[in-house]
């Protein structure tokens, strides 16, 4: 018995990255998995090299009238027993059967794709809360939290690779290039870090306006625009500060990883970030859209190291008893179970 994973998007982000994460630690607990998803050279070797067998198709608008059938076909084939959408995309695709139909949703989703399915699953419990409002029954909706964890054995980015002065303060900001991750308020605040560089790792709609953005502030030489990255724990081991400047962010993904590699978090309080980070405890929180509150509580990081490495290891020690690998496998597991596919 399988259990079918189907991934409608093409591009790159935190939940595509998220759903390869699951995907290796259910294969690594034994889960049969077989996966449907639009094509993505990155993803489809990921799966070859897990042996997880995939499914490319369209996964396109109302006049792809091909997806559905043939995902439905391959269940069959596979002997799947739960299908598990990530995403409207996903769920639109999602084909009826002899299996339990479940959609992961990592925000607040037009649940319309969802109708006929038999649970819903929340990475965090204000969007599973969010989801009965709609009037889901709450015996169907489940709060599962991603998990982070930092891979032993990676090194460090050499910072000369990425033209970066070994002992000046190293700045880094996770996410997709858009107006929600409200990387320009990162970039306003770094006018106020005098020597500080900025490493922005993503792609997106942005990426032309922060570039000039950033040279028209002065700061263009202190930025770098890394792209889409695979070695995302090397950068994490790199910086000295995580900086998540997002205005708006369900779950804030790249929270729980810099507190896996030991890395101090300074957030905006967004709905996500501010539902994770004990302010002064394990991170700093500032007001969205806040340039100067952001910079001063990076300046306020970096100029006490010493109490930035207590909030660091505080994060790790969340990491561990809430968002570890191994607790958040057997929570799918035993939903797995529920529904019949255990």
């Amino acid at each position: 018995m399988s259990i079918l994973h189907l991934l409608g998007t093409a591009g790159e982000g935190g939940a595509e990255t998220y759903f390869l994460d699951l995907v290796r630690a259910l294969a690594g607990a034994g889960e049969d998995q077989v996966v449907a998803l639009r094509a993505n050279p990155h993803r489809q070797a990921v799966l070859k090299a897990l042996e997880v067998p995939a499914l490319v198709s369209g996964f396109g608008g109302p006049l792809d009238i091909l997806t559905r059938p043939r995902a439905a076909h391959f269940a069959r084939q596979t002997e799947v027993r739960l299908a598990l959408a990530w995403m409207n995309r996903a769920a639109r695709h999602t084909p009826k059967g002899p299996w339990a139909r479940i959609g992961r949703l990592g925000g607040y989703y037009n649940l319309k794709y969802y109708k006929g399915f038999d649970a819903l699953v929340a990475n965090t419990e204000d969007i599973a809360d969010w989801i009965v409002r709609q009037g889901w029954p709450a015996g169907r909706v489940h709060f599962i939290p991603n998990f982070a964890a930092a891979p032993e054995g990676e090194d460090r980015v050499d910072r000369a690779s990425l033209n970066t002065p070994p002992g000046v303060p190293l700045l880094l900001s996770m996410g997709r290039l858009h107006e929600a991750k409200a990387q320009d308020v990162a970039i306003e605040a770094l006018t106020r870090i005098p020597e500080a560089v900025l490493w922005i790792a993503g792609v997106g709609p942005q990426e032309a306006r922060l570039k000039a953005m950033a040279q028209a502030l002065g700061v263009g030489e202190r930025v770098r625009f890394l792209g889409w990255r695979t070695d995302a724990s090397a950068l994490y081991r790199t910086a000295d500060v995580c900086v998540f400047p997002s205005r708006y962010e369900p779950l804030g993904n790249v929270v729980i990883q810099a507190w896996a590699h030991g890395l101090p978090v300074v957030a905006a309080a967004s709905q996500g970030p501010m539902s994770l980070i004990r302010n002064g405890q394990d991170g700093r929180l500032v007001p969205v859209d806040d340039a100067d509150a952001l910079a001063e509580a990076i300046v306020a990081v970096l100029a006490a190291p010493d109490q930035a490495r207590q909030m660091a290891e505080r994060g790790r020690a969340r990491v561990q008893a809430e968002f570890s690998p191994e607790a958040v496998v057997v929570r799918w597991q035993d939903l797995f179970a529920q529904y019949g596919a255990g």
